[in-house]
């Protein structure tokens, strides 16, 4: 097998990020696709002895050969293979319903492997397309924040390379990533604004607007995080969950104090507010998202799920 120039390589081991507390061994989320092919190599470079773990979602004729190509490209690299079925009915939300059970997939093959973390090949221009897929959701700061380097055991090495870096990689090491039609179905709304929107936007900046976004995303992500911990200490999650001191709290934390406390699924902005108003004994009891109910008692919050 090719190996990478090593001024490239250097350099492109330099700016991996978030692997500082990652030790061997690793899962690399692997769907055969550029990205997530060089994430396996310069993995494997790095030492962390990965096992490339392909999810089929089986949505599309093909998807058993993508796999055998990722399998391929980890036996050239002499590190694991692991393969994952899921599968995720199309309708409404698809693409955000197939994204949480791949990465439950992930989680499932790293525990059974005895990995570390999931790494997963992010780059800088999935950082901006996610940046303005939340501009169109209407997210606060923690959704333009975008993607964190690491969350959990997911970890995204490469949010500070450029997919054209990636391509490159793969074209020195010789690898031949599969090609997802998909990828280029403008009808899904990430193709949507990685090849219109985004291009458009760059070209009325009169500047590459991807190095841009990712850098506000990390700005915005710090700022958040900052306010999450203030939150946090203001209203502990845990303990007596007391309504008066939420109440009197500034709407900017109390906000966050109300996310941290109800957890996943996130609730909306108009649910947040409602529990804010039953806090301040304005309604007596709200639903919110995951089928939960947040009810005042003996001025104490209260939720459970229906």
């Amino acid at each position: 097998m090719r190996r990478i120039d090593a001024t490239l390589l250097d350099d492109v081991l330099a700016r991996l990020v978030g692997l500082d507390r990652v030790v061997a061994p690793v899962v690399a989320g692997c769907s055969g696709g550029p990205d997530s092919l060089a994430l396996l190599a310069l993995a494997a470079s790095a030492g962390l002895e990965p096992i490339a773990v392909h999810v089929d979602h089986g949505s599309r004729p093909g998807s058993e050969e993508e796999a055998a190509a990722v399998a391929a490209q980890a036996e050239r690299l002499g590190v694991g293979f692991r393969a994952e079925h899921v599968d995720e009915a199309f309708g409404p939300n698809y693409e955000a319903r197939a994204r949480a059970a791949r990465y439950a997939a992930l989680e499932r093959a790293r525990i059974a492997l005895d990995a570390t973390a999931v790494l997963v090949g992010h780059t800088a221009d999935d950082q901006a397309e996610t940046v303005l897929l939340n501009v169109l959701r209407g997210s606060a700061s923690a959704g333009l924040g975008a993607m964190a380097v690491r969350r959990g055991h997911i970890v995204r090495p490469m949010l500070k390379l450029r997919r054209f870096e990636i391509e490159a990689i793969c074209a020195q090491l010789g690898i031949e990533p599969v090609r997802d039609p998909s990828n280029d179905d403008v009808a899904m709304r990430r193709n949507w604004i990685r090849h219109e929107v985004l291009p458009l936007l760059s070209d009325g900046a009169g500047r590459d607007l991807v190095p841009v976004l990712a850098r506000q995303a990390a700005i915005l992500r710090d700022e958040s995080e900052y306010l999450d911990t203030l939150a946090a200490a203001a209203w502990p999650a845990a303990g007596a969950r007391l309504a008066r001191p939420l109440a009197a709290m500034p709407p900017v934390l109390a906000r966050r104090a109300v996310r941290l406390w109800l957890g996943p699924p996130p609730p909306s902005l108009d649910e947040v507010e409602r529990v804010l108003a039953v806090a301040r004994s304005e309604v007596r009891a709200t639903e919110v998202a995951g089928g939960r109910r947040v009810w005042r008692s003996a001025g104490r919050l209260h939720v459970s799920a229906e």
